[in-house]
């Protein structure tokens, strides 16, 4: 049985003499583990459209479950990623967060357009990576169930607390009045709690169209990390990788410095 589909490759692991495995992030069947012959032989039509981070259109045939590419044909490569030691981190953990949340034979394109937004937004320079880093791993846990519930408080039900307390384990709010009552809460300043609804519910296109202060940002940043990491319950070497080199290298300023605009579906990286 043939059959075609675009897909993200998430990683690749070397087989025999010259062959890959691939672990795909498609729309229809979530992820995807192929087999792509001779992809390492010198002269393989195969071997730049099956590169980590590539989004290419796959020709497989299958058998009894087992899967093997016949043809791919790339439509972003995202090569700019390769030309910042940081930039290319980053990129490795969104593929490494990406396989960690994705599910085989389940259908995953919001998953893989918010992916392939991210490393369009990250291979362009349209917004920092920190930025890119925060949006990303808020909304892949909302993608995969673990949206916060920051309507209100969960005690008294208040919708706008003028001092709001958010907790990274449960994932939703109390007011300073019912501090007491529910322990393990830390505050959140009322532009971060906007900047937070705002991005989980902002269009796929204007993920990374906001503005905000350093400290603002710095928060907020942290709170998706820490949000993220605790709902994957596991750590992401690519994390403690692109920790280590991100200011090992000059730093340039993004094009645009209020996040621009991430493509919802972009000319060379169309998500379904």
């Amino acid at each position: 049985m043939y059959r075609t589909t675009p897909a993200l490759v998430l990683r690749t692991v070397r087989y025999k003499e010259a062959d890959r495995i691939l672990t795909l992030l498609t729309p229809e069947d979530g992820r995807m583990t192929v087999k792509a012959r001779g992809a390492l032989r010198k002269g393989s039509h195969l071997a730049a459209q099956t590169e980590p981070l590539c989004y290419s259109e796959f020709t497989m045939f299958g058998n009894r479950g087992r899967w093997t590419v016949n043809e791919a044909n790339r439509i972003e490569d995202f090569h700019e990623l390769r030309q910042s030691l940081s930039a290319l981190a980053l990129g490795c953990y969104l593929a490494e967060c990406l396989e960690a949340f994705s599910e085989e034979n389940i259908p995953e394109p919001a998953m893989l357009q918010l992916g392939l937004n991210s490393l369009y937004a990250l291979s362009r320079g349209l917004a920092s990576e920190s930025r890119i880093k925060a949006v990303f791993e808020w909304r892949l846990a909302a993608i995969s169930g673990y949206e916060p519930d920051l309507l209100g408080c969960r005690v008294c039900g208040r919708a706008d607390p003028e001092k709001a307390l958010f907790s990274v384990e449960n994932g939703d709010l109390v007011c300073t009045s019912c501090q007491n009552l529910e322990p393990g809460y830390e505050e959140i300043r009322p532009e971060e709690l906007r900047l937070m609804r705002q991005v989980l519910t902002a269009p796929a296109k204007k993920m990374l169209s906001f503005t905000a202060d350093p400290e603002t940002m710095r928060h907020f940043s942290d709170l998706a990390e820490r949000y993220f990491l605790q709902k994957a319950e596991r750590r992401f070497g690519s994390l403690d990788y692109w920790r280590s080199v991100r200011f090992s290298e000059p730093r340039t300023e993004p094009q645009s410095k209020d996040g621009g605009e991430a493509p919802e579906e972009n000319s060379g990286a169309k998500a379904p």
